[in-house]
């Protein structure tokens, strides 16, 4: 079970190790899913996109893009390692499983490593756990077993950190490999109190049902000691070093530019960030 009230304890904690040093930037950046999802991207940014991805610190960790845009994605980058992301159910988090997973089947299709889905939060919230849990299944088949499956929960229109709580062992009982926070369209992106809760999730899935999972922060995710100080909720809630791209992602654009800075290297050493996720 998730306290609310131990929320404020954890990020006090947290604050205290947390370190926006250049160590901790190139860390974020190999944990970066570097992302444009605008109406007006075209093959031209996604491919600047795609050059930006593999940066003087490292590459990051994968490129999300609209599904008209995976082919380009995963063309572009080559043997870079960089893996190319997409987005399902997006933004309005629909209810129709069917139409899901046709969708993620079609980008999977494509060529997609990785398939962010939106989750049926208005849904959920409202009581209806059982299409929530529809629409993920869909989503997991249409993935099978070699792409990795994020759910956005869209934590920011959640009233009850205990509700992001639920929704998140829910998810992942249903056999997420991430829970996200947002996805970036709302006025509430990513907070510290969500991921504690949804860390506690995952924490507390591994322990009681044996299941894996990561994390992902996304939406208003701008500085390196934003990045920072959700490494160190991450670390202090599931162990130092935990976080890494296997287990924790970033989902942002500008803050590249910030990383980069605070390793030292020039924004120019690659082309200028593209989306505003």
């Amino acid at each position: 079970m998730f306290d609310p009230k131990t929320a404020s304890d954890v990020i006090a904690a947290a604050r205290k190790k947390a370190v926006a040093d250049a160590d901790t930037a190139r860390r974020a950046i190999s944990v970066l899913d570097l992302t444009s999802l605008n109406d007006d991207d075209t093959p031209e940014v996604i491919e600047a996109l795609c050059k930006r991805a593999q940066t003087p610190e490292g590459n990051t960790a994968a490129v999300c893009v609209y599904a008209p845009f995976i082919e380009t994605s995963w063309r572009a980058l080559g043997q870079s390692g960089v893996k190319t992301a997409t987005v399902v159910n997006f933004p309005e988090g629909g209810t129709n499983a069917q139409r899901v997973g046709d969708e993620t089947a079609d980008c999977v299709a494509k060529g997609a490593d990785e398939v962010d889905l939106v989750f049926p939060y208005k849904a959920f919230i409202s009581g209806d756990v059982a299409i929530a849990a529809d629409v993920v299944d869909a989503t997991r088949m249409a993935c099978g077993t070699m792409t990795t499956m994020k759910v956005i929960l869209e934590s920011g229109e959640f009233d009850d950190l205990a509700k992001v709580y639920d929704a998140a062992r829910l998810a992942i009982r249903h056999g997420a490999n991430f829970v996200k926070t947002s996805t970036g369209k709302v006025p509430v992106g990513a907070t510290p109190e969500a991921a504690v809760a949804m860390l506690t999730a995952i924490r507390d899935a591994k322990e009681e049902d044996g299941i894996d999972a990561g994390f992902k922060a996304s939406g208003g995710v701008k500085t390196t000691d934003d990045a920072a100080l959700y490494i160190a909720i991450a670390d202090h809630i599931m162990g130092d070093g935990w976080a890494k791209p296997e287990t924790f992602r970033f989902g942002a654009s500008g803050v590249l530019t910030a990383l980069l800075e605070t390793c030292g290297s020039k924004p120019s050493d690659a082309p200028a960030a593209t989306g505003n996720y």
